[in-house]
């Protein structure tokens, strides 16, 4: 065997070996079983509720701004209708933060339970109770999560913990949040770490799977973890010495370079014999 000839087989082996640890374009494609073009109604929870811990944003309307100035935080940005703005120094917003019990407490109502209910479900109990006590006649509340966070971790190219808008975020959302999976990252059992309601559950989703709209997973809810596994060839991998590859470069650079001398030494002699 010559020379090129152990060149081409050493880097044959090495380029066998990085192909060993590469996954296939079906092991990474999402929803794969889907069929294209159709359509399906859309299902699910975008949210259990308002849960222990959520910091809420409330804010009260009228056609009176000044009635509505006691039920705000942010009364810096309410001003008469003369354009006079009204305790120009007051702070920012800060939420209302909902206690282990389940309540908060509001500006002249008091303390109100709001555990599981929706923002919605808060927001017209709200004006309910505003209108029935004589506060505000016309009285329009908004509710609004300020805190919604969800933790990204595993094989995903930038985990961490990140902020939504807005009560209503995918899974799919979040890894594009997160710059999506890495390439060895497990898509048929995704792991969603859920705390509701003085529980924890530990669910798994398929995101390769057709119905993987309908699972109750698939919208994330507020705190949610989801954890990303390796695929089965990187823990393989893992499990072997990291430095491998670089010491099979190394090989095959050392190899490559005593086959060249050794080849230059062949040739040298055979000059000489035939002189």
């Amino acid at each position: 065997m010559n020379s090129n000839s152990i060149k081409l087989t050493l880097i044959a082996g090495a380029v066998a070996a990085l192909m060993a640890g590469c996954s296939t374009s079906a092991e990474i494609a999402y929803v794969k079983d889907a069929p294209r073009d159709t359509l399906s109604e859309i299902t699910g929870e975008f949210t259990k509720g308002i849960q222990a811990n959520d910091l809420l944003s409330i804010y009260v309307e009228s056609e009176s701004p000044e009635v509505t100035l006691q039920f705000n935080q942010e009364t810096n940005k309410i001003a008469y209708a003369n354009g006079t703005v009204i305790n120009p120094g007051s702070t920012a917003v800060t939420g209302y933060l909902v206690n282990r019990d389940g309540d908060i407490t509001f500006p002249v109502l008091g303390k109100i339970h709001v555990l599981g209910l929706t923002h919605d479900q808060l927001a017209k109990e709200l004006e309910n109770r505003l209108v029935s006590d004589g506060h505000i006649l016309d009285a329009s509340v908004t509710v609004k999560l300020m805190n919604f966070k969800v933790s990204v971790l595993g094989d995903v190219m930038k985990p961490g913990m990140i902020q939504a808008s807005g009560e209503r975020l995918t899974i799919f959302e979040a890894l594009s949040m997160v710059g999506d999976m890495t390439i060895y990252g497990q898509r048929t059992n995704v792991t969603v770490i859920r705390e509701e309601n003085g529980q924890r559950v530990i669910g798994e989703i398929d995101l390769t799977a057709a119905d993987v709209f309908e699972s109750p997973y698939y919208y994330l809810h507020q705190n949610d973890v989801i954890y990303v596994e390796p695929n089965l060839k990187k823990k393989k991998s893992a499990q072997r010495d990291p430095m491998l590859m670089t010491y099979i470069s190394s090989a095959v650079s050392i190899v490559s370079m005593l086959s060249s001398a050794f080849y230059y030494y062949i040739l040298s002699q055979n000059y000489r014999n035939r002189n």
